[in-house]
């Protein structure tokens, strides 16, 4: 009979920390708002707007583009675009989110880029002001001429 209490308690003492463990971590897609966009002038290759994806795990995050500014002049096959979105950090530094992962992009459609791979810190607040994506050899530079709305990244 003691060992049955014995167990009992062991058992609902260890429900309850992993209870607590879990109401304690970090939400996966704690990131807020988790959809933005903004507008780009990319020079001669065009302007237009980007919708941005943003999600977070812990300290890792990921942010998709994809933008009106820069259309494919050929068919771009799956993982051919290398990006770097550079955003302003708390309102004063910089940090960059990376990455060559695309979907196939047929000739004259908007390019898609991402997911770009960065690191967050909690309270983070990001907001998009340069893109730059590399595809073919050839290298489109994008700054951002508005605000991202609805507001920066809170991660």
């Amino acid at each position: 009979m003691r060992h049955g209490r014995f167990a009992l308690t062991a058992a609902v003492g260890t429900g309850a920390l992993a209870l607590s463990a879990l109401v304690l971590a970090p939400a996966a897609g704690a990131v807020e708002p988790q959809e933005a966009s903004i507008a780009f002038d990319c020079g001669s290759f065009g302007s237009g707007t980007a919708a941005l994806k943003a999600t977070q795990n812990g300290t890792a995050a990921t942010i998709a583009v994809s933008t009106s500014a820069i259309t494919a002049p050929l068919d771009v096959g799956a993982g051919a675009v290398r990006s770097t979105l550079t955003l302003t950090r708390n309102g004063s530094g910089t940090t960059t989110f990376t990455g060559n992962s695309n979907p196939a992009i047929p000739a004259g459609s908007p390019v898609s880029t991402g997911p770009l791979n960065g690191t967050v810190a909690s309270g983070d607040r990001l907001a998009a002001s340069s893109l730059r994506i590399v595809v073919f050899g050839i290298t489109v530079t994008c700054t951002a001429t508005s605000a991202q709305a609805p507001g920066p990244f809170v991660f």
